[in-house]
């Protein structure tokens, strides 16, 4: 794969802001959704999406675009695992939020960029700067002091942390449209979860019974799904690992804000700290990036024509 230009690199940056905002303000949709059984929701979310995406592909390339990517083994498979990673992922949250655990839910994604910058530098062999090492630091240190201090193992943060980064990295490797790529993983779940729903709807547990409001919700459940991926999937291609990893703490403080003032589930000062130290970390590390940009772009104003 070629190497970005600054121009994909910026709108890149972008896309990955804009997802992780939508992404941040999802509990409130799902949160809509309380009255439908988890696993309907899931199941909804991934046939809705799968429909609105194979739609615009086949427009956008026609009837082969399905056929093109599955011509290649290696694509084909990592596909698929990156559509059970999503598929699990998203089974957890929308269980995770309906059960009244936004703010562990919020924690999982903060751990997760931390996974998303070890794999960057341990795996994709991306390097870190010395201000840069220092954020992900204190970064840790917040993350390490939530967790000691949440009073039990965070099992729902560690899986959506875990699920999350795997999904980033094989999305990262493979070679592959961004849309085309979540296509392909709907189209892998698409039947399973078609069929599910055909079985949930002799036992009344699909969610259309309830009114048009939340039929309508469930519906739009795939635009809401897909616009946020897809940003997400074009931007790991284009914007280094590290750096999207420390975006991502742009949806988890959504969630936490969601979870402690509109939801109000518990929070106390202790945990306030391991915010903070969170916050001090991406404020350093925004800045560094933000002075480096500048003293570039100052650099190539003053070089000669």
């Amino acid at each position: 794969m070629d190497a970005p230009t600054e121009r994909e690199i910026t709108r890149g940056t972008w896309m990955a802001v804009a997802s992780f905002v939508l992404w941040g303000v999802m509990p409130l949709y799902w949160h809509a959704l309380k009255s439908v059984p988890s696993l309907a929701i899931v199941l909804q979310r991934i046939v809705w999406s799968a429909l609105f995406v194979g739609a615009f592909l086949l427009w956008r390339d026609g009837r082969g675009w399905l056929r093109a990517v599955l011509a290649q083994p290696r694509l084909r498979k990592m596909l698929a695992a990156s559509g059970a990673l999503i598929a699990f992922n998203w089974g957890l949250y929308i269980w995770a939020v309906n059960a009244g655990h936004v703010v562990e839910t919020a924690l999982g994604y903060f751990i997760n960029p931390l996974l998303n910058v070890l794999i960057g530098v341990v795996f994709l062999r991306e390097r870190l700067r010395p201000l840069q090492w220092l954020s992900v630091a204190i970064a840790v240190v917040g993350v390490l002091w939530l967790t000691v201090n949440y009073g039990r193992l965070p099992w729902i943060a560690l899986a959506l942390a875990g699920s999350f980064a795997l999904y980033g990295l094989v999305r990262k490797l493979a070679a592959v449209d961004s849309v085309s790529g979540l296509g392909v993983e709907g189209a892998y779940l698409f039947v399973p979860a078609l069929a599910t729903l055909a079985w949930q709807a002799g036992h009344g547990g699909t969610g259309f019974g309830q009114g048009a409001w939340i039929s309508s919700l469930l519906v739009l459940s795939g635009i809401v799904t897909a616009l946020p991926l897809v940003g997400f999937a074009y931007a790991v291609r284009r914007v280094p690992l590290t750096t999207v990893g420390l975006m991502q703490y742009i949806a988890p403080t959504i969630q936490f804000l969601l979870g402690v003032f509109v939801f109000h589930e518990a929070f106390d000062g202790t945990r306030l700290v391991g915010f903070v130290l969170i916050w001090i970390a991406l404020a350093l590390f925004a800045g560094e990036g933000l002075l480096r940009s500048t003293a570039a772009s100052a650099n190539k104003v003053a070089e000669p024509d």
